[in-house]
């Protein structure tokens, strides 16, 4: 007989890398995951990759969300995939908001992120994403 083990909340870390200063839509975002009831976890501006994946391993996360606005995105995204799957955490869904050409937005994708939203996406669509796309954490007993 299966025993039905209560479900934790999807938690987000979103994220600011880079020397970009501009955070406000990385904090709109964060409170729309945060009212669809996500745990979210803001790291806050100017994080370095080894920063956004540390802060990822200690709090146990199911996603990581960039917010990139500085065109860094080339250097510091496959930074942050690397440091994932040396820590073991390669099933944690990787999205990235911001300025992206669309063909960086494709090679991003093809080395693992999951989904590039662009500025004036629908907070929906990017709620609907993450439920649909995070793997369940293999850590939560109930």
């Amino acid at each position: 007989m299966a025993t039905s083990q209560p479900q934790r909340p999807i938690r987000v870390l979103v994220a600011k890398p880079g020397l970009d200063g501009h955070d406000r839509g990385a904090k709109v975002v964060a409170t729309a995951l945060r009212d669809a009831g996500m745990e979210v976890i803001y790291t806050g501006l100017r994080q370095t990759p080894e920063m956004i994946v540390q802060a990822a391993l200690q709090e146990d996360v199911d996603c990581i969300g960039l917010s990139i606005l500085s065109g860094a995105h080339n250097a510091v995204v496959p930074r942050v995939l690397e440091l994932l799957k040396a820590n073991a955490m390669d099933g944690v869904l990787v999205v990235v908001g911001g300025i992206i050409p669309a063909a960086d937005a494709a090679q991003l994708q093809a080395a693992g992120v999951g989904c590039i939203f662009p500025p004036g996406s629908r907070l929906q669509e990017i709620v609907d994403y993450i439920r649909s796309n995070v793997r369940p954490s293999p850590h939560f007993a109930g």
